[in-house]
């Protein structure tokens, strides 16, 4: 190791280079998914930290962003189970914690909006009847629909037992 990477080290701006890339790959990835960019680099940079867990200020300087910015992405990243609001310990900041079962959570959420869908395409259904083209179609999504509700229970349970296994909760 040359003495420029022994320095590097030393103050951590090689670890501070590798979480910025990881941060910026997979908040593009996330974008790609559909997620918006900045609640994206926010998630990336909560998952990322040491705590899991990150003040509006920490995540500003961070990310490189206004605290504007983080408050957009933070109550997006909220709305969808994918991150907590917390109290700094003796101080009246908030600090925004990654969930560690975020994407079961978001799972979840997403398990009741389907429910929602089910149901609306039923009153399509019936409103449009099975005779029509509109009604077929229709019954192609609420059939969809219920084939993910069906199989959703039994891959939360291969989940749990997967997570039991692997990671030992």
């Amino acid at each position: 190791m040359d003495e420029r990477q022994e320095e590097s080290r030393a103050d951590g701006s090689d670890d501070e280079a590798a979480a910025s890339r990881f941060v910026e790959r997979f908040a593009a990835q996330l974008v790609q998914a559909g997620m918006p960019r900045m609640p994206s680099r926010v998630f990336a940079a909560l998952l990322v930290s040491e705590r899991g867990a990150l003040t509006s200020a920490e995540l500003s300087e961070r990310l490189k962003i206004s605290p504007a910015a983080v408050s957009g992405a933070v109550r997006y990243l909220a709305q969808v189970n994918m991150v907590s609001r917390e109290r700094e310990p003796g101080s009246r900041r908030e600090r925004y914690r990654v969930q560690s079962e975020q994407w079961y959570n978001a799972l979840l959420e997403r398990d009741a909006i389907l429910k929602n869908w089910q149901a609306t395409m039923r009153e399509g259904v019936d409103h449009f009847g099975l005779d029509t083209p509109q009604g077929r179609r229709i019954n192609t999504s609420l059939e969809f629909f219920r084939f993910l509700d069906k199989e959703f229970g039994s891959l939360m349970q291969r989940w749990a037992a997967h997570r039991d296994e692997h990671l030992g909760h």
